[in-house]
């Protein structure tokens, strides 16, 4: 509960309306003003979306070659509605990265033109049950890196607690008083901490905007592992002062701080494959990007009027918030006429990623139950194509995870024909028993190669973009350093990709008869976990993967699923392997942290001390 005392510290109200959205409505707010159609963005979409639909009939069309010799069945059509479908998104992700590929090489596509106008921001970072000494560093490291960056825009910071532990609430508290002791009045640092945490991280950012909103033009949301440099907040505040016609901006979070396997894995990936993708996405995006719920600048007056959410009904009747709110936000911005826009070439802007393969998952199960609910929002009315598109893609990406396991599941029990090929489609000694076409045949082979290079190429252009964006390899330890970092980084995810299909099932399972329970705070450091926890929270993975093994070793099952077998029967051990501390797979931030991370380190720890009542009331310079 907020004492009083605390209550003081706060700035005086300026309440703002926020009324919850109607989906059955359209809405256009009156202040957003008159945007003309963006023709060039048209262009990009079709430049994006027309390879990867070609592609994907051009299988299909082989494929289905494959299936014609002595009629077509049901189970014939479900596989290739399958493959055909995820090589689609393969296809999509090669398309945008090459889309991403000429945008790097032109540098300066998204200048912004208009007048700078001074505007007052507030940087939000909603917090429940996190590390103080963690947040408050890094809130401290960015306020001053602001302060000693200057210009036009003034910032306030509000510590927005929704904490229920009553000792991590004192130690926010005592956290929070040593940063006002020390840092004086010249910088302007709040916490507010609720009496019900209402609505969750929704509820947390609608209360501040009701009750203070007024006050400010814009608001950086920001995670509680959020860490942005002064200049990539200026950044994103100039863009939004100069854009009159945007409600959000979003930058690109780059992941940082990784010590284990998993998360330098993901880490690396993300900093390295990322930038292409990014860029890509951005063309095609245009006007109606989407929103992360974090490291982003948004017009206060905009989202008040139009991204206030409503509850849902789940499938058994009871209302529920909506969970995965970011995308909708940003769906609601662009019905309501504001541009929602994604600039990924703002420098600075880090978070933090699951340092285990467990913790990844716990975390990829709130996704899967918010981003399921996505389906019941997806024909409100007056939303963009484009908004819909994100959210269809946001929930696609986990229904078919037991789409591709039933695939698997099929796969296996097709068995093998006693011919000399590898596999056929009809075996003759059972022909009521299907199986895969017949893949000696070089057109066949040709075709598997093809999908595998599908596969790998968004990485390795997105290798060969670094140049394009700036880096060099030095940055990364040199040449041999890097290739060793980006072959490790393939096999690891070669390996992990099956046990993430099978939990993904999971997931989608747990959400489906109301397992899942919503949001819990995230393991930041990495949780420990006993050989009995592993053994029970991958059971299913090891079952099907020895039930594979067992299947290929008898004969039953194609000798082309060694590779999955063999990732699900290690999955204990490869989850143990995911949180051990490793010294590869280095980016540039590993080899030299940046001066915002060695502040927030700093700061960190002398509130640590502070908290445990053993270090100086002022931070060592």
């Amino acid at each position: 509960m907020q004492s009083k005392s605390f209550s003081s510290l706060l700035p005086p109200e300026a309440p703002l309306e926020m009324p919850e959205q109607d989906f059955s409505a359209e809405f256009r707010d009156q202040a957003a003003p008159q945007s003309p159609r963006d023709r060039k963005t048209t262009f990009w979409r079709v430049l994006a979306f027309s390879p990867a639909m070609m592609a994907t009939l051009s299988l299909s069309w082989v494929m289905q070659g494959w299936f014609a010799v002595g009629g077509t069945t049901v189970l014939e059509i479900v596989l290739l509605v399958l493959i055909a479908f995820n090589f689609f998104w393969i296809t999509f992700s090669v398309s945008t990265v090459l889309l991403g590929l000429y945008g790097l090489s032109h540098r300066n596509w998204q200048t912004e033109d208009g007048s700078l106008s001074p505007m007052r921001v507030a940087l939000l970072m909603p917090v429940y049950n996190e590390a103080p000494a963690y947040v408050f560093g890094n809130a401290r490291s960015m306020l001053e890196d602001l302060q000693a960056l200057g210009g036009v825009h003034q910032y306030d910071m509000f510590i927005l607690s929704d904490t229920r532990d009553e000792e991590t609430a004192q130690q926010e508290q005592h956290a929070f008083l040593a940063l006002k002791q020390d840092m004086g009045t010249e910088i302007n640092l709040y916490y507010r901490r609720r009496d019900e945490n209402t609505a969750r991280k929704v509820g947390n950012i609608s209360d501040w905007i009701r009750r203070w909103g007024a006050n400010y033009e814009g608001m950086l949301v920001l995670d509680a592992d959020s860490l942005m440099t002064g200049r990539a907040i200026q950044s994103l505040a100039n863009a939004l002062s100069r854009d009159p016609h945007a409600g959000l901006i979003q930058s690109l979070p780059q992941l940082i701080g990784a010590q284990s396997v998993f998360g330098r894995m993901q880490q690396f990936a993300n900093g390295i494959y990322g930038l292409a993708l990014a860029e890509g996405l951005s063309r095609w995006a245009g006007h109606e990007g989407n929103y992360w719920g974090h490291n982003a600048i948004i017009r206060t007056r905009a989202f008040a009027s139009c991204a206030g959410l409503p509850s849902l009904r789940s499938l058994t009747g009871r209302e529920q918030i909506i969970m995965s709110h970011d995308f909708v936000e940003a769906g609601l911005l662009r019905r309501a006429g504001w541009r929602v826009r994604f600039l990924p070439r703002i420098r600075g802007s880090y978070e933090e990623t699951p340092a285990t393969l467990i913790d990844h998952i716990l975390r990829d199960r709130r996704w899967c139950q918010g981003n399921l609910q996505h389906l019941q929002i997806i024909g409100a009315r007056g939303f963009h194509a484009m908004s819909r598109f994100h959210l269809a893609h946001g929930a696609i990406g986990y229904l078919m995870a037991p789409l591709w396991f039933a695939l698997l599941v099929i796969w296996a029990l097709i068995g093998r024909d006693d011919g000399p090929s590898v596999i056929t489609y009809f075996s003759e000694a059972n022909p009521t028993r299907p199986s895969w076409p017949d893949m000696s045949e070089p057109r066949h082979v040709l075709v598997i190669l093809l999908i595998y290079a599908m596969l790998l190429a968004p990485k390795i252009l997105s290798a060969l973009a670094l140049p394009m964006a700036g880096r060099k390899m030095t940055e990364f330890g040199g040449f041999r350093a890097f290739i060793r970092s980006m072959v490790t980084e393939i096999l690891l995810a070669i390996l992990f990709a099956p046990i993430l299909m099978v939990q993904q099932m999971l997931a989608v399972f747990r959400t489906i008869i109301g397992l899942q329970k919503g949001w819990a705070p995230q393991a930041r450091s990495g949780g420990r976990y006993s050989l009995r926890t592993l053994m029970t929270f991958h059971a299913l993975e090891t079952f099907v993967g020895v039930a594979l093994t067992a299947g290929i070793a008898l004969g039953f099952v194609s000798f082309w699923l060694v590779p999955i077998a063999l990732s699900l029967v290690l999955a204990v051990p490869l989850s143990a392997i995911s949180g051990l501390r490793v010294a590869s797979m280095k980016t540039a931030e590993d080899l030299k942290a940046p001066a915002i991370r060695q502040a927030a380190q700093h700061h960190q720890t002398w509130l640590d001390q502070v908290i445990r009542g053993t270090g100086p009331v002022h931070p060592a310079e």
